[in-house]
């Protein structure tokens, strides 16, 4: 009897979620997930400090303001894709307004390592083009030759294809001979390069002992040590010592959380092989964390390898409790002593299978963002380029009719071209454009947005009217633009301003707080299940 009962109250439950071949240093991982806010709040804190530097830098201190947002860029490069496109653009419209070709040379390889960090392999070869290789410092040629190098590499693993992934990995060959050829000998560059050459080469046992001696040193950062790890347990992968490459992944992923680094590949291999040893339940909790850091930080590809692999180790979760479950209610068949035991084990698989259902709800939800985010970025990216390719023909216009004018003096012509702009109706083309599409994404705005109100309170567009103002401030937010400061730039307002209509409006909706925040944010996009 004795024997009975410690089967079914001890025994049984640590079966259904028992990980199999899982090394004891998860646990240390899971602490380690614990304190992902407190590492990214002192990346943040050291942000808010650069950005302030460059808010306070003097307008005319270009070159002041370079290296200010050349350190942006560091800090984000590898934690948040979107921001650090933005300080690559400054940095590069600082050197082309400098008119300093090595600037702009070092700007667009800034530009092609996140191009390439969020999985864009196209933008990263092109947005390099033009660049006079000979004419750079030895350590910005080697980080042109680095990036160039891994990008023939990803390709070569991408398309995994006899014809192409040859002539790719010779052409990455090359290149990270070049950038081994600018490093200094026993340096970590040097070594890392060399190690990874051989591995990309199938020289395991000779990238081993590269990679463990630049481990020994103990002279690695923590993000160098992530790079080190995760690209160790690959070669163990290849060795087929899975144990060491879990150990490794685990450390890699607990340095990527301590240098809040959001690109990271590292969690995503680690569920991958946890999925296939047979660890759901570890799997599906690296996958969690994965597509969260994948989302935070914008990377694409990685999205998009998560969602592929998440339904799926879910699904075998179910299955794997759903088993479990048959066995347990076999084994009981035989104990009918225990009908106690029966009813509360079975109590607690009713209480998981609906915690785990939930998951499944949440899954769901992630799924229908990414798609409804991917078709926000898709129209908005397509309204961008009409705008802007637009403009740049405008001007282009003006350019040549004064190129033409100056030498004959005809300057009454280029005034009348000048007063003939109406910065004003341009400014509203462009929000009417602004509008159009906004509407053609969410097309019930306008109604789900006035349910917020008494009838009275309604704020309609007029019969010449696509958007209000009222309206355009709320479709920002609904977009993501929540700060106070970019609403204002974009509408020509000043802060305080933006601050009056938001809350003159609040308070006069029928639910107050941030509770009207959360409804705007659940207007739903157009049908995304119907798209093609």
């Amino acid at each position: 009897m004795r024997a009975t009962l410690f089967f079914a109250f001890v025994l049984l439950p640590s079966i259904l979620f028992a990980a199999t071949n899982t090394s004891d240093s998860f646990g240390d991982l899971v602490k380690e997930f614990g304190k992902k806010n407190v590492y990214d709040h002192q990346k943040e804190v050291r942000i808010a400090a650069l950005k302030k530097q460059l808010k306070q830098s003097a307008v005319a201190d270009m070159q002041g303001q370079f290296n200010i947002s050349n350190k942006l860029y560091d800090e984000y490069k590898s934690y948040q894709y979107d921001s650090a496109y933005v300080y690559a653009t400054k940095l590069l419209t600082i050197s082309q307004t400098l008119h300093d070709k090595s600037k702009e040379d070092f700007s667009k390889i800034k530009m092609g390592f996140i191009l390439l960090s969020s999985g864009m392999f196209k933008e990263t070869f092109d947005s390099m083009q033009g660049i006079h290789v000979q004419t750079l410092d030895s350590t910005v040629r080697m980080e042109y030759y680095s990036i160039k190098m891994r990008a023939y590499y990803d390709l070569a693993t991408y398309n995994n294809d006899r014809h192409y992934t040859p002539v790719y990995t010779a052409t990455a060959n090359k290149y990270i001979d070049s950038a081994i050829a600018l490093t200094k000998p026993n340096s970590y560059d040097n070594l890392y390069l060399s190690g990874y050459k051989d591995f990309k080469n199938g020289l395991n046992d000779t990238a081993a002992v590269i990679f463990k001696r630049l481990l020994n040193s103990k002279t690695l950062t923590e993000h160098q040590n992530a790079i080190v790890e995760s690209t160790l347990s690959n070669v163990y992968q290849n060795i087929q010592q899975p144990e060491k490459s879990i150990e490794l992944l685990i450390r890699a992923t607990i340095s990527d959380i301590r240098s809040s680094t959001k690109e990271t590949i590292a969690l995503f291999w680690l569920a991958e092989i946890l999925y296939k040893q047979g660890d759901i339940k570890n799997a599906y909790v690296a996958l969690e964390h994965a597509l969260a850091d994948a989302e935070f930080y914008g990377a694409r590809q990685r999205k998009v390898q998560i969602g592929s692999l998440l339904p799926v180790v879910a699904s075998e979760k179910l299955l794997f409790i759903e088993r479990e479950e048959k066995l347990y209610i076999r084994s009981l068949s035989l104990i009918t002593v225990l009908a106690a035991a029966v009813i509360g084990v079975s109590i607690l698989l009713f209480k998981r299978n609906k915690k785990l259902k939930a998951k499944e709800k949440i899954i769901e939800k992630v799924n229908q963002r990414l798609i409804e985010g991917t078709k926000i970025k898709e129209d908005y990216i397509g309204y961008f380029f009409n705008v802007i390719s637009g403009y740049i023909l405008q001007l282009e216009r003006i350019k040549r009719s004064i190129d033409t004018k100056i030498p004959a003096r005809k300057y009454d012509d280029i005034q009348l071209m000048a007063n003939n702009i109406n910065i004003k109706k341009e400014r509203q083309t462009l929000f009417n454009t602004f509008d159009q599409v906004f509407l053609k994404i969410f097309p019930n705005f306008v109604e789900e947005f006035n349910t917020l109100f008494k009838k009275e309170n309604q704020i309609w567009p007029k019969e010449h009217e696509v958007l209000t103002t009222d309206l355009r401030i709320f479709a920002l937010m609904r977009m993501g633009i929540t700060d106070t400061e970019a609403i204002a730039k974009i509408l020509e307002y000043s802060e305080k301003t933006i601050y009056v209509y938001k809350m003159r409006i609040k308070a006069k909706a029928i639910i107050h707080g941030d509770e009207f925040d959360q409804r705007i944010m659940a207007i739903k996009a157009v049908d995304i299940n119907a798209r093609p």
